[in-house]
C-alpha cells in the first residue's frame, strides 16, 4: 500500500468495509483481549483466526475471506504460528486513512 491512499486504493478499503461483519471483526480486533486466552497474547501475536471465526458466527472459510479482505486493503497484519493465522490491526494504516478521509474526501 503506498504512503497516500489514490482512489483504487480507497475503493478497496471500502469494499473491505462494505460488509458489516467485517466493520465488526476490525471493532473487535481494537481490544484483543476481549478474545479467549491463546498461547501467544494477542496484544503481541494478533488474534487468532478461530477466536475470529467463533466470535462472528461463520465458517472457518468465510472468516478466512473477510480477513483475507481486510489484509487486502491493508487494514489487518497477520502472523503465522505454527497452523493458526494471527490478526492484529494496522492501526498506522487506519489513522493514515482517516486522515486523508478527513481532509481530502
Amino acid at each position: 500500500m503506498s504512503e497516500l491512499p489514490d482512489a483504487t486504493d480507497l475503493a478497496l478499503v471500502f469494499k473491505a468495509l462494505s460488509n458489516p461483519t467485517r466493520v465488526r471483526i476490525l471493532q473487535w480486533l481494537k481490544d484483543p483481549d476481549s478474545f479467549p486466552p491463546q498461547l501467544e497474547p494477542a496484544d503481541e501475536v494478533g488474534v487468532c483466526l478461530k477466536h475470529i471465526q467463533a466470535r462472528a458466527e461463520v465458517s472457518q472459510s468465510t472468516a478466512s475471506q473477510y480477513m483475507a479482505a481486510l489484509q487486502s486493503a491493508g487494514l489487518v497484519t497477520s502472523h503465522r504460528i505454527g497452523q493458526w493465522t494471527h490478526y492484529r490491526r494496522n492501526e498506522d494504516r487506519i489513522a493514515r486513512l482517516a486522515d486523508h478521509i478527513r481532509t481530502e474526501l
